[in-house]
This record gives C-alpha cells, sequence and structure tokens, in this order.
C-alpha cells in the first residue's frame, strides 16, 4: 500500500484505464532523492479494503493498492526500481508526523451553532468533568484536554497531535457520550485551530461571545474549568495556561472597557423576559414560583426582587438554601416548599422559573394540563440545561414556554452601547492573544535546551572519568571537586551562549521566529533531533496502551 502526500505531487489525475497519473513537485525539499523527480508515474490501483496508518484524502489517493512505473519508460520498471520507489513514497507519507507538532484546537457546539434541543444532550454534568478530562486523553491523539459546558455551549479544548484525527476522536467521543449521531453533530459544530482557538476562549472569557453580550457567569465558568482541572491527568501545562489567562483576559475587559455595566446576566435576561409578557410588566400582581435554589436560583430570585417582586414560593430538594436566602432579603416574602409539592405550587403560580440541574423533565405537556387555570396565559420560564419544561407546552391555550434560547428578545436594547465596549475588548484580546502565542510557542525550545544540556553532560562526564583514570588512583577528593567544578564551569560557560539565544528575552530584543530558527540551528548542529518523532512517539505509546 502507498500513501501519497500531496507536498510531494502537484497534480493528481484518474486516467480511463483506472490508472492514476502523479506529477512529482520537482521543487520538494526532499525530491532529489527521487528518481522519477520531474517526470511522472502512473500508478495502477484497484479499490480494495486494505489496513492504512495514515489516510490523507486530500492526496487524492487514499485506500488503493499501487504499482508505479514511470509514463517516460514504455516498458516497466526493474522490480527494484519500482521497490525503490514505493519505499521512498511511504517514507515521504510517515513524514508527516514527524513534520507535524501538536496544537490546541476547540471543538463545540454553542447557541451560534446548535439548538438547545442538541445543546442538552451534550452537556456534561459538573460531578463528571474529571472523568471526561480523562476519558479525552485517553483518545490516541489528544494530548491534553479541558471541557466547558455551560446552558449556551459545550465546548472541548485539547492539545492534538495530530489536527484532523483529533477532531474526528473527540467528535466520536461526544457522540459515544451523548448518544447523538456523528453526523448531528458535525452539522451543529465548530472546529478553530490554534491562535483562532485561543481567540475565542479569550472572547467567551471576556463575555463577547455570550448570547447577553458582556455577562459576568462565564467568566465564573472559566475559573470553575481551571477549579476542577487542577490535579486531574490531562489538564496540563498548555491547556491549564490557556484557561489561566483566559481569566486574566476575562478580568481585564471588564475592568478597562466597563462591557458589564449596562449589560445583563442570563439570569437577569430571564426576569426581564418575563417582565416583558406578564400584565402591566409588573411583577406587583404576579405570582411567582422559583425551581431550584442553586447559584442560578439565587440570582433569579436577587433580580426579580430588584425588579419590584416582594413575595414569590421556591420549591428546592432541601431547605437550608432557602433559608440562607430568605436571611439576605428579609424584606421579601420567600416561601419554601419541598420537591413533593412542586405540581400544587404550579397550579398557584402565574410565572415559573425553572433553574435545576435535574436531567429529567419537571413539566410534562400532560402534567401542565392537569393544573388549575391562571388568569392569564401561565408562563414557564426555563433556562435550565437539560431543559426542565417540554417544549410542547407551547402547543396549549393555557401555557407559553421560554428557554435561553429566547433571550435575543431582551439582548437587543442598550446594544450600541455594548458593541462599542465589545470593539475595546478586541483590542485587549489581541494583545493578550499574542502574549499568549509568544509564550505557548517558547515552550517548543524547552526540550532543545534539555537536549543540548544532557548533550554536554554526557561529553563532560566522560571527559573527566578518561582524565581522573589518567592521572591515576591516588589523587586527593580535593583536586578530584577541583577537576570536576572546573569542567562543569567550562560547560557552563560554553553552553551560556546558546542557551541565552533560546530563551524569550524582552531585553535581548529578540523575537520569537529567530528563537525558532536558533533552535533548529542548534538541534542540527549537535544531532540533537531524535529518530522518531516526539509526536510519532507519543503517539505510539498511546495507541500500544489503549490495545492493552
Amino acid at each position: 500500500m502507498v500513501v501519497i502526500s500531496s507536498r510531494f505531487a502537484n497534480s493528481l489525475t484518474v486516467l480511463p484505464d483506472s490508472s492514476m497519473m502523479i506529477n512529482l513537485n520537482s521543487n520538494s525539499t526532499a525530491s532529489s532523492s527521487l528518481p522519477y523527480v520531474g517526470s511522472r508515474i502512473r500508478v495502477n490501483f484497484k479499490p480494495v479494503t486494505v489496513r492504512t496508518l495514515s489516510s490523507d484524502t486530500r492526496s487524492g489517493c487514499g485506500n488503493v493498492r499501487c504499482e508505479a512505473r514511470s509514463e517516460s519508460d514504455s516498458q516497466s520498471v526493474s522490480n527494484s526500481s519500482s521497490i525503490s520507489a514505493l519505499e521512498l513514497l511511504k517514507t515521504f507519507a510517515a513524514e508527516r508526523y514527524t513534520k507535524e507538532k501538536s496544537g490546541i484546537m476547540v471543538v463545540g457546539l454553542s447557541f451560534h451553532t446548535a439548538p438547545v434541543e442538541i445543546r442538552e444532550k451534550l452537556s456534561i454534568p459538573e460531578a463528571d468533568l474529571p472523568q471526561a478530562i480523562s476519558e479525552l486523553c485517553a483518545l490516541n491523539h489528544i494530548e491534553e484536554a479541558a471541557v466547558l459546558s455551560t446552558c449556551n455551549r459545550m465546548e472541548i479544548y485539547a492539545v492534538a497531535l495530530s489536527q484532523h484525527r483529533g477532531v474526528k476522536e473527540i467528535t466520536e467521543w461526544m457522540s459515544k457520550v451523548s448518544g447523538v449521531p456523528v453526523s448531528d453533530i458535525r452539522r451543529h459544530q465548530f472546529m478553530l485551530y490554534e491562535k483562532e482557538a485561543t481567540k475565542h476562549l479569550f472572547e467567551v472569557s471576556a463575555g463577547l461571545d455570550s448570547l447577553v453580550l458582556g455577562e459576568g457567569q462565564i467568566l465564573s465558568q472559566v475559573k470553575h474549568v481551571v477549579k476542577v482541572g487542577q490535579g486531574v491527568p490531562g489538564f496540563d501545562r498548555k491547556i491549564s495556561g490557556l484557561f489561566k489567562h483566559a481569566i486574566t483576559v476575562g478580568k481585564r475587559a471588564r475592568t478597562e472597557t466597563n462591557i458589564s455595566s449596562g449589560s445583563v446576566s442570563v439570569s437577569s435576561a430571564v426576569v426581564e423576559l418575563a417582565q416583558m409578557k406578564i400584565p402591566e410588566n409588573s411583577y406587583a400582581s404576579v405570582r411567582v414560583l422559583v425551581v431550584g435554589a442553586g447559584k442560578m436560583g439565587k440570582l433569579v430570585i436577587k433580580h426579580l426582587i430588584a425588579k419590584g417582586c416582594k413575595n414569590m414560593v421556591v420549591v428546592n430538594r432541601s431547605e437550608d438554601r432557602v433559608y440562607a436566602i430568605r436571611e439576605e432579603f428579609k424584606d421579601v416574602e420567600i416561601v419554601y416548599q419541598p420537591f413533593s409539592e412542586l405540581m400544587s405550587c404550579a397550579s398557584n403560580a402565574d410565572v415559573v422559573f425553572t433553574c435545576t440541574a435535574s436531567e429529567t423533565l419537571l413539566f410534562s405537556k400532560d402534567q401542565v394540563q392537569t393544573l388549575s387555570k391562571a388568569p392569564t396565559q401561565r408562563l414557564f420560564i426555563d433556562i435550565s440545561v437539560p431543559r426542565n419544561v417540554e417544549s410542547c407546552i407551547s402547543d396549549l391555550e393555557t401555557a407559553r414556554v421560554y428557554n435561553v434560547d429566547d433571550l435575543k428578545e431582551v439582548v437587543e436594547a442598550n446594544k450600541k452601547d455594548r458593541l462599542r465596549k465589545a470593539e475595546e475588548a478586541q483590542l485587549i484580546i489581541s494583545d493578550e492573544v499574542r502574549e499568549f502565542e509568544s509564550w505557548k510557542d517558547s515552550l517548543e525550545t524547552v526540550p532543545t535546551i534539555k537536549k543540548l544540556r544532557a548533550y554536554a553532560e554526557r561529553i563532560r562526564a566522560s571527559e573527566m572519568e578518561k582524565c581522573l583514570a589518567k592521572m591515576g588512583g591516588d589523587i586527593s577528593k580535593k583536586h578530584q571537586k577541583a577537576i570536576h567544578e572546573l569542567s562543569k564551569g567550562i560547560v557552563n560557560k560554553l553552553l551560556h551562549g546558546p542557551m541565552q539565544h533560546l530563551r524569550c528575552d524582552e531585553t535581548e530584543g529578540r523575537s520569537l521566529n529567530e528563537i525558532i530558527e536558533n533552535m533548529h540551528t542548534l538541534n542540527r548542529i549537535f544531532g540533537l533531533e531524535m529518530e522518531i518523532s516526539i509526536l510519532e512517539e507519543k503517539i505510539r505509546s498511546k495507541m500500544e496502551k489503549s490495545q492493552v
């Protein structure tokens, strides 16, 4: 089997006789060793099912069994030449890994790309996040990972050893844990790589990608990713550094642009949405039920009070949280009811806010039909993901359901002011992206620094051992120590210059490109390159572990 990389062929043509004509690049860096450079190779093939180590669909030569011959030579090339050409082509394809470097990517779905019906199936409970990281990092081409799962998005950030294989494995994992077919996920997912992935997370943390521009809750959720990831294998240097930097960006954007002032959170937006729908746009005369007293439930209660709601019923599994909220807002009548009284409380409510972590429906169409009739159409405001209220309840004349995807009506208010602030925040994000990318790229020199030091130390130790052997066994420990320190001092002084040129030091005025170039130069001069690339070694190790 031969896989031909598009780096070495500038055109592929399928001929009428079921063969393929390949024009080889004459300007390829590796083409000087190919016997047929500048000519054309005819490849006869049969579509068969074969085992493929790396399939490159972009090259146009997927699963094919091939034999090569030069069109300029009408007779068959010798078996030895043919084998030589095939081996070279295999080598070129194998270089795909050795030339590829690991990179950051994000694969996900958000309210921009997917409806809540899809997002709720993909959401991951908080308690399962460490396990999700571990499972993702067990995939063959995923080295590090983090999961950002909220009511508006489900995004997986990863350091992938191979870009397209990483996307494939993450998508299949998402399908496996959610039960959503891969085809449906692909229809709604988005993918960003390297700098664009970094920029996206910074925008998310700053509230620029939120349904409610500038809302503050998302920054808390990004912070929570870091908190959950601490100590979990796979939440390592690059991904951890990315999320910690995103927290800095989120804080800076809000401090320097005041993008949060005048804007609203998701919790305040749903309270405003309900206010727009109730009689006289006032909470003074409506009966309010809040289901759930967790973080989101408390925020909803807080914004209801700010909008003039003076009494409400709160249904929760335990009374402790409701009691704490009641102590905080003593001027408001907050009545606690257990979950066993949920339907009874709903019958006596005009507006029902649901904000729980329940993975099952709390209100179905059949249940709502049995509720006593409200003076006006009963409103269900559902901000839970997965949803707590069945959407088809809106088919009833007596009730209407709104969820997080319906908040756009509220968000339009004061849009111009928030967009101006968002433009200011984008300038901050651009600066921070450059800073993070420089830090990330500088990590590439770390293996070279370690290898160069190890290389020098091996030589020093070997030469010192030879020196001591020649001097005989009666040399004192004091003299041995002096010789040892002398050899270490010589090595350190010789390495000082090369090491300085591998480090990012703003005072030296070296660009990142210059540092990377210095790294490659030192690798060549001292022969520090490994026979097998670090990426290929990691992939091989992962695949071996997965087969155990």
